[in-house]
């Protein structure tokens, strides 16, 4: 520090400072405030005022950017989406409409189907009957009962003295009294027309004149339709007594056609294979389309129970033949007593389907002997012969001809259609037999 007259200052200092009063008493006098001090002061200011400025500029600078590209990224993604829903759009329209062509059903067709099975049932109920079999059944201990097994049935013909009904063989087999009952609840006893247990199919009538008119009004005869024209997927119904508790209705697809089945006698078909709920009573009934027509006669017989959903049913092209064949079949009123059946004389013996290929042999019943003088014999059937037909009714194994030959007395003169090798060939001869008395 030094003085100079009434100034004071410091060595580290560059500017005057003011010092109160002079050393003569005076007033002391505001000194000017240094210009290089506030020249710093407004740099750091300016400096800070710069920095905020920029920032603030910067920072519109980034959103104004990242704005503007989310803007055009988002249009481009809702672009390449609503291009994506126009070609999915386009793909769904040319599926559905390649659909409609080969027949496939959209799904507002679905829709439509299920809403009009209640009008196929109403139209088609009239046709459908309940069966209960009455059979006799031995128990262990030697004892018979009789006990009841329910079934289905579709009228499918009528002519001037009675109704004809569609079911299975084995519905009705065994049978010592059928009961049907009709859509209004009434009851009728109904006899044997015809049988035929290789196709598991029969024909059973109620003659006109144990209905009543109400009844006559009430029913109807059902429509048959055309199963070889059915596609796979194709709705279908089925309408049956199930488990004996009366008609019930299911509906479903058909899964499969053609598809091959070995039944309980060795033999084969080709049956319907639907995913309708075919139960225990269903046997009988009728697989419908849409259009209320029967398209097959269902058959618990030769369901899998050990995979759900897989019922079967007889195609009616296969089936018709074959009905109209039992159709004209004299009308037999239950099975005769043992003791009054009729009698050839042979010992049989089936033919399986092994053996059917191996051979070159028809399906039928092997005639292995024939008792002399009795009435086979006399009649001309020969050891080798195979019986393929009994009173106009195929014959597809042994069992099956038994099964018939209970419907007949001794006395009864029957057609029995052979086959017979000749010079290495199969040729067919029809005899006629006079069944005789059991020995």
């Amino acid at each position: 520090m030094y003085e100079n007259g009434n100034e004071t200052y410091t060595a580290y200092q560059e500017a005057p400072v003011y010092t109160g009063a002079s050393e003569n008493g005076g007033k002391g006098k505001k000194q000017k405030e240094p210009r290089q001090k506030g020249r710093a002061w407004r740099k750091v200011l300016l400096s800070v005022c710069m920095g905020l400025c920029f920032g603030v500029f910067a920072g519109f600078g980034f959103y104004a950017v990242q704005f503007g590209t989310g803007r055009l990224t988002g249009q481009e993604e809702r672009g390449r989406e609503d291009e994506e829903e126009v070609d999915e759009d386009e793909t769904l329209s040319a599926e559905l409409e390649d659909g409609q062509q080969k027949g496939l059903t959209n799904i507002s067709h679905v829709t439509y189907v299920q809403g009009d099975i209640p009008d196929v049932v109403d139209k088609v109920m009239p046709a459908m009957v309940s069966i209960v079999n009455y059979m006799e059944t031995t128990n262990y201990w030697g004892m018979t009962t009789t006990e009841p097994a329910g079934g289905s049935g579709i009228i499918v013909s009528e002519n001037e003295e009675e109704l004809l009904i569609a079911t299975n063989n084995h519905v009705v087999e065994d049978s010592q009294t059928l009961t049907v009952t009709f859509v209004d609840g009434t009851e009728a006893e109904a006899s044997i027309k015809g049988l035929d247990a290789g196709m598991d199919l029969a024909v059973i009538s109620v003659p006109f004149s144990e209905l009543t008119e109400e009844t006559k009004n009430a029913i109807a005869v059902a429509t048959l339709g055309d199963s070889d024209s059915l596609r796979l997927g194709e709705p279908v119904i089925a309408i049956g007594n199930a488990m004996g508790y009366g008609q019930s209705v299911t509906d479903g697809i058909i899964s499969a056609v053609d598809r091959e089945m070995t039944l309980s006698d060795g033999s084969t078909g080709m049956f319907l294979q639907t995913n309708a709920d075919i139960n225990p009573g269903n046997s009988g009934g009728a697989l419908l389309n849409l259009n209320g027509e029967v398209i097959g006669i269902n058959s618990n017989k030769i369901a899998d129970y050990k995979v759900e959903g897989m019922g079967y049913a007889i195609p009616i092209n296969a089936a018709n033949p074959i009905l109209e064949e039992l159709m004209t079949h004299q009308m037999r009123n239950g099975k005769v007593d043992k003791e009054e059946q009729g009698y050839m004389g042979i010992t049989l013996q089936n033919i399986t389907e092994q053996i059917s290929e191996m051979y070159g042999m028809p399906r039928g019943a092997f005639v292995y002997s024939v008792e002399p003088d009795l009435a086979a014999d006399k009649a001309g059937l020969m050891k080798g012969d195979i019986i393929v037909g009994f009173d106009g009714r195929r014959v597809s194994s042994s069992d099956s001809l038994l099964d018939i030959m209970e419907y007949y007395k001794a006395g009864d003169t029957v057609t029995v259609s052979v086959k017979r090798v000749v010079h290495g060939e199969y040729e067919s001869y029809d005899l006629e037999i006079t069944l005789g008395e059991r020995p």
